[in-house]
């Protein structure tokens, strides 16, 4: 593999280096060693890393002629030997889209099939390893979709402010400098700890993060959902149906975001494509039974006709129910009736391979309807 040699870039990055270096310096695909050297001019300690090993050799090798005491460099991809925070954290990317599958690809020139997938992985993990004030400085280029850039900072809860910019032909190079929202800066004040993006729903952004020694998940409002008070909503109904032993543990919240304890498991789907009838038919029943618990507590648990991203299923063929924000009280609520729909569906049938008389089922509901009682329609199934 070739060491990527300085060029405009490099050198446009290298200018701001020392404006924002201090304490303990990463840089993240160091190549020629470039910026992780201007860094160590500036730094108390500097840890270069590349995934190239023959870069590594290369800038070792130049520590060692410069006879620098505070400079590290190792082999890594991206953070996946590198531990500890540190105050600044340096990364010119690969930013170039690579769209043909068969190409001979360059890794110190590819940032990914659309040019911005490098960076994506890189803004997911970095907070993990950076200090409550620390900065990055990134730099980028204009065939890396700004907007999207823009769009993964905003979801990993990052400040961002362009400083510098170069005109290269037919790409513009931003240079920018990154740190910390205040959200995020207040979750790790309540001592969370990394903080990183998960996924995203309609009206909600997810977060991954350590609590008091557990998993956790943070929920904020996304910022694209028109949908009004809806965190709110369902921190609230976590905090009722948690004294019923249904939902995720609430740890803490407020109207914009909560945190509640990760459940580890599966989607219900998984479960069918294991094809285990037995475990199926248990869940199934589980279900059902605490349908007809939320339907006595009066509470309606909307889209349950579709549950299949509302239950997870634990190592113990647990199931626990999650998203609660389109939850309602009801003086009739139809939890387990929309179930009972969902079972007798011919999606669901196919994909279970259980032998459903759709009729039959469909009846069970009616009854169920009419004297609100459970065990014909567990017997049943």
């Amino acid at each position: 593999m070739e060491i990527y040699q300085p060029r405009e870039d490099s050198y446009l990055l290298q200018k701001h280096v020392k404006d924002y270096c201090k304490g303990n310096v990463l840089e993240i695909g160091t190549g020629s060693g470039i910026l992780a050297l201007e860094a160590a001019k500036f730094a108390d300690k500097v840890l270069a890393v590349d995934i190239n090993p023959e870069a590594v050799a290369f800038v070792q090798k130049n520590v060692k002629q410069q006879n620098l005491k505070n400079v590290k460099v190792i082999e890594s991809d991206l953070f996946s030997k590198v531990s500890g925070k540190f105050d600044l954290i340096i990364f010119n990317p690969p930013y170039l889209p690579d769209p043909e599958k068969d190409y001979a690809r360059d890794i110190a020139l590819d940032g990914g099939k659309k040019g911005y997938e490098l960076i994506e992985r890189f803004l997911d993990d970095v907070n993990s390893y950076l200090v409550e004030k620390g900065k990055i400085l990134l730099l980028f280029s204009s065939l890396s979709k700004i907007k999207r850039v823009h769009e993964i900072l905003d979801r990993n809860l990052f400040e961002f402010k362009e400083i510098d910019r170069l005109k290269i032909g037919f790409e513009e190079l931003y240079v920018y400098v990154i740190e910390k929202n205040e959200f995020l800066k207040e979750l790790e004040g309540k001592g969370l700890t990394d903080v990183q993006y998960f996924t995203k729903g309609n009206r909600g952004l997810l977060f991954l993060g350590n609590y008091k020694g557990k998993k956790v998940v943070v929920k904020s409002k996304n910022p694209m959902s028109e949908a009004i008070s809806r965190i709110k909503i369902e921190k609230n109904w976590l905090k009722k149906l948690n004294k019923e032993g249904i939902g995720p543990k609430l740890c803490f919240g407020c109207d914009d975001y909560f945190v509640m304890e990760f459940v580890e498991g599966k989607l219900i789907h998984d479960l069918f494509d294991k094809g285990n009838k037995k475990e199926i038919k248990d869940v199934m029943k589980q279900l059902l039974q605490l349908m007809k618990k939320m339907d006595e507590l009066n509470i309606n648990k909307e889209e349950m006709h579709k549950p299949m991203k509302h239950i997870i299923i634990d190592d113990k063929n647990k199931i626990h129910l999650i998203d609660f924000e389109r939850s309602n009280y009801s003086e009739k609520p139809k939890n387990v009736t929309q179930v009972l729909q969902f079972f007798s569906s011919g999606k669901f049938i196919h994909r279970s391979g259980l032998d459903i008389d759709k009729e039959k089922v469909m009846s069970l509901a009616k009854e169920y309807k009419k004297n609100k009682k459970i065990d014909e329609v567990l017997s049943y199934f």
